[in-house]
């Protein structure tokens, strides 16, 4: 017996169909229009049709460009990062070391835990002056550090909260990959007394790399979204030195009420996303046609 014409599957396929697509597309048609549009709740203003104006006015506002070199900074640096991080992890890790079982339940509990629990710990450690980091370091005779209160140290501080937290989530996937790697290679390999680096360079490497491709782009896009840690950390400060796109857009939309400006920003975003996207996939495209 077949389902395939029976006309009663519409009538469970149609209302799910539309009630998504209401759901999703709505929010987004209406966001669109509002960016087109000066709407400010705080003062309450008439709302006018402006066309590209907010969008003229955030290119050419130095604030945005800050915020989108900021996050470009925390997005690039944490990505490659946890990727060196978990891949050296999950090569071990994959050669069946001592313990092996306690390490993958202890490398994947920072991911387990909520942003924002891990940025109040991680604001705790480092505070500067009753944090423990700066008490051991004071009871070892060197100087209070400045880890959230001076730029670098806080941008570096930001950094290593999305590595540590993050990190397991790579090591997770490039671990599923290499398991699923065949062992008939490698035995060619050792055939030809290929060294371990030899081996990693011409086979696990290529034979990963489209799955390494995937989670490198998952954890970019991800990380350009990133708003909780920097908002319990830092604040976007000292001044907006660690402010973020999603932070700006929150300082904008939530505090300031001003939504048309806040929507233009917000599809602003998505094209600085999908312009970095496009760009990546298309660099290693080649390699990835190449190792198939």
């Amino acid at each position: 017996m077949t389902t395939r014409n029976d006309p009663i599957k519409h009538f469970f396929i149609w209302p799910a169909l539309i009630i998504v697509l209401v759901i999703s597309i709505f929010p987004l048609i209406y966001s669109l229009t509002t960016s087109f549009m000066s709407m400010r709740l705080v003062p309450p203003m008439p709302t006018r049709f402006v066309g590209f104006g907010n969008y003229a006015d955030l290119l050419q506002n130095p604030r945005f460009w800050h915020v989108a070199g900021t996050t470009t900074l925390i997005a690039f640096i944490s990505v490659g990062l946890q990727y060196v991080i978990g891949l050296s992890v999950a090569l071990a890790l994959n050669s069946r070391v001592p313990g092996e079982g306690i390490f993958r339940v202890s490398f994947l509990l920072p991911m387990l835990v909520a942003p924002v629990a891990v940025a109040l710990i991680a604001r705790q450690v480092l505070n500067p002056t009753m944090g423990p980091l700066n008490e051991l370091m004071s009871a070892l005779g060197f100087p209070n550090l400045p880890f959230l209160t001076q730029t670098s140290w806080a941008l570096g501080s930001i950094i290593a909260v999305e590595v540590w937290q993050w990190t397991p989530f790579v090591i997770l996937m490039l671990l599923a990959g290499l398991q699923t790697l065949p062992d008939d290679v490698y035995e060619a390999a050792a055939l030809e007394n290929a060294t371990p680096w030899q081996q990693f360079r011409d086979i696990t490497f290529p034979m990963l790399l489209p799955i390494s491709v995937a989670v490198v782009f998952i954890r970019l896009i991800e990380s350009y979204k990133i708003i909780d840690t920097v908002f319990v950390m830092t604040g976007g400060g000292p001044g907006i030195s660690t402010e973020t796109l999603t932070l700006f857009a929150y300082q904008e939309g939530f505090k300031k009420f001003n939504l048309g400006y806040t929507s233009a920003l917000s599809f602003l975003f998505l094209i600085v996303i999908t312009v970095i996207g496009l760009v990546y996939l298309a660099i290693l495209k080649p390699y990835l046609e190449k190792h198939k």
